[in-house]
């Protein structure tokens, strides 16, 4: 029985280590110095960045999540292997929809909130990776989910000059961000029950944003998804789907096929 037992544990174990390798042997932990705090992100890295200009997704967890949560759940290393791919961890922030007392990871919700802490993150990462690798400049995304998804609006309005498109989702733009994005190609990712951020807000948010973009009308484009074509070269793209504050398992493959239509002008 106790070598039965033992063999059980010795694959289990085995399983384990074989998912957790799965994973992360790709993905390199790095740390950055940022007003004194020690931030971390999980990177990846393909071989010709060294030497060949290379795109860069920065994606980011919702409240309460994590790094290698992100990179479980998005994936997008896997997806785009040509591309930089940064999986950023959050620290401890008061949510604007759960946990007031902040006991759980997450990103500033405006500009100035949390003394700019994250946005100063997101700035030395950026600088960390043109020193260390060619980026290539018209190729910069964000992406996110939740408070993740409504940080990279925050990008968006905060650091626009940096992205050629963004693809927030289950997240809302108030209308102080709203009066701050200049136009560009944006996919937002929502879900018609949401019970957390709900979808009204978002819709008000993507209505906004078609009009900031001089969009026309919508046709569909992938599974879920309606494009609204613009006159002036900034399409935003609608992905709603039936759940709740959830993402959805073909949402990663969605976004980085939008992405890859989108190099900066």
């Amino acid at each position: 029985m106790n070598k039965h037992r033992a063999a059980v544990f010795g694959i289990l174990s085995f399983l384990a280590l074989s998912l957790g390798t799965g994973l992360c042997a790709d993905l390199q932990r790095r740390e950055w110095k940022v007003g004194g705090v020690t931030r971390e992100a999980l990177v990846y890295v393909p071989e010709m960045a060294k030497s060949n200009a290379a795109p860069v997704i920065f994606a980011f967890h919702g409240h309460g999540g994590s790094m290698q949560n992100a990179a479980r759940m998005f994936g997008y290393h896997t997806r785009w292997p040509e591309a930089i791919v940064v999986y950023m961890q959050g620290l401890n922030t008061p949510g604007r929809l759960t946990d007031p007392d902040g006991t759980r990871p997450g990103w500033q919700k405006d500009i100035s909130d949390q003394k700019d802490r994250d946005l100063n993150f997101f700035d030395e990462v950026l600088k960390s990776l043109q020193k260390d690798y060619k980026v290539d400049s018209k190729r910069i995304y964000a992406t996110g989910h939740s408070n993740g998804g409504a940080f990279s609006y925050l990008l968006w309005a905060a650091r626009g000059d940096v992205f050629a498109a963004v693809a927030p989702c289950a997240a809302a733009a108030g209308p102080s961000m709203l009066r701050m994005f200049k136009p560009k190609p944006v996919l937002h990712l929502a879900g018609e029950n949401d019970p957390l951020v709900k979808f009204e807000w978002q819709k008000a948010t993507m209505d906004a944003i078609r009009t900031i973009n001089k969009c026309g009308e919508g046709k569909p484009w992938k599974t879920d998804c309606t494009i609204y074509e613009s006159s002036i070269g900034t399409p935003v793209v609608t992905y709603i789907h039936s759940g709740k504050h959830n993402f959805p398992a073909a949402a990663a493959d969605v976004i980085v096929a939008f992405f890859k239509q989108h190099p900066a002008k």
